[in-house]
């Protein structure tokens, strides 16, 4: 039979480390004036910490007296005291600390391997810190990031601004940023920026690094070229240049050829130009940024254009951080049914909706924004606020057009037979699973780019559309 009093144990080594008897070790913690003198026992900090044990089995660590002498200059006492009550009963509390000294304190337990507390702040951070988190995540990175431990908070961060990029991307420390955290945001599948624009800022980080380098790269000498090719070199491979729109591409990205492999520039170039895109190249995937809403389609950037086309504002009145709306996911055609029961079983009497069709075998999106409401009623619906919109490139946010009802009484059709439909002369209009485009001279919206008479879709979303 065993019995434990793990408690009582606790207590004891409690009231060992507030009674500072017998101690073998002094602590100088802070500098100047903040400095204070703290005790410790050697064998407590040794059997806790391999920090401890290393530095004080060395025989180069100074001693007075039989009294070993550390010197921690920038440590606060009150962060070092806090370190010595859980080496000593393993209690911490971190409640009356602010968010930077939360993290302070982290990266010194980290550098004493303490890794039970290393994931405890890590963890109290994250879930307690919030806000913390929120305001400062590009100093948290880059401090971070030079600890292989912490990999939780590193993650978090990166999260943070690859959901909200333009925090660093549009910021005046992005150039200074250094080199292997870039290749780090640049690696990521979560980046919610368009590839060209991570080209852009690319470019600008790359010239920022030599001052002396004209920006205009038909005034680079061949010595400049050659610097800024080796600048540029490890981040190459990174950049989806397959995703980049071929307009963009040849003004933005093709001038800088002579710093491109010759081999990539040749098969981009003939990726855009042949009609058959099934070409055998190592093309990486799209980037698919986090998104806040329900969508297998589109992401958290497309609802903040919806939002401003509802009001009737410029595409980028709002951004990410803005959107002034609910998107609640009514329907997914391949999750609920590609029917028209199923449609209206879904989508009717619920309000406004915006419909999302990613057009079959392309990168087209179409759709459009009813702000009444679907039902099965025959009948026609006249309003100057529904519109349609479409995004030739769904991934370039520069193609997107929108045009909205003339106001005629055929702005939207409720039918049993069929399901969304925009316009009497059938400017977009579900008939079973097939999608109509007719344009004529009744059609109540203005020409956008949707394909024309037929197409099939490889899938169409119905969101509820609530302000917030």
């Amino acid at each position: 039979m065993s019995f434990e009093y793990s408690q009582e144990v606790i207590n004891d080594y409690e009231k060992l480390f507030e009674t500072d008897e017998r101690y073998d070790v002094i602590i100088y913690a802070g500098e100047n004036e903040n400095v204070k003198e703290i005790h410790a026992l050697s064998n407590i900090l040794c059997i806790r910490s391999q920090y401890f044990l290393a530095l004080l089995s060395n025989e180069l660590t100074k001693k007075k007296d039989g009294k070993f002498i550390l010197n921690f200059p920038n440590i606060s006492p009150q962060l070092f005291k806090i370190i010595l009550r859980f080496i000593y009963y393993g209690k911490v509390d971190l409640e009356k600390l602010q968010g930077s000294d939360v993290l302070k304190l982290l990266i010194i337990v980290e550098e004493f391997k303490l890794q039970t507390l290393v994931l405890c702040i890590q963890e109290y951070l994250i879930k307690h810190q919030h806000k913390f988190l929120q305001q400062n995540p590009i100093e948290i990175f880059e401090t971070v990031y030079q600890h292989e431990a912490l990999t939780d908070l590193l993650n978090r961060c990166l999260e943070k601004i690859c959901a909200e990029p333009d925090m660093l991307f549009k910021s005046n420390k992005f150039i200074n940023l250094k080199a292997p955290l870039l290749e780090l945001l640049l690696k990521r599948d979560d980046l919610s920026l368009d590839e060209i624009d991570i080209w852009d800022r690319l470019i600008k980080w790359c010239c920022s690094q030599h001052p002396s380098i004209q920006q205009d790269v038909k005034k680079w000498n061949k010595e400049e070229t050659v610097i800024m090719e080796r600048t540029i070199h490890r981040f190459i491979p990174l950049i989806r240049f397959y995703h980049i729109p071929s307009v963009d591409f040849m003004s933005k990205v093709y001038p800088f050829k002579k710093v491109i492999p010759e081999d990539l520039i040749d098969n981009i170039l003939t990726f855009h130009m042949v009609q058959d895109k099934q070409l055998n190249l190592d093309t990486r995937s799209l980037r698919k940024p986090k998104c806040d809403y329900d969508s297998i389609i589109i992401n958290n950037k497309h609802f903040a254009t919806f939002s401003s086309w509802i009001e009737r504002k410029n595409q980028f009145h709002y951004n990410e951080k803005n959107i002034p709306y609910n998107f609640n996911l009514l329907y997914r055609a391949s999750r609920d049914g590609n029917t028209t029961a199923a449609f209206h079983a879904k989508c009717d009497n619920k309000g406004a909706t915006i419909i999302v069709v990613k057009v079959a075998n392309s990168e087209q999106i179409v759709g459009g924004y009813n702000p009444f409401f679907w039902d099965t009623s025959n009948t026609y619906k006249s309003t100057y606020d529904s519109f349609l919109f479409s995004f030739i490139n769904k991934n370039s946010h520069q193609s997107a057009k929108v045009g909205y009802s003339n106001g005629d009484q055929q702005s939207i059709g409720c039918f049993s037979y069929n399901g969304a439909q925009f316009g009497a002369g059938c400017d977009l209009y579900l008939n079973h699973w097939i999608w109509y485009c007719n344009k004529n001279d009744i059609s109540s919206y203005p020409d956008i780019g949707i394909p024309e008479y037929v197409f099939k879709a490889d899938e169409y979303e119905v969101f509820q559309v609530v302000k917030k």
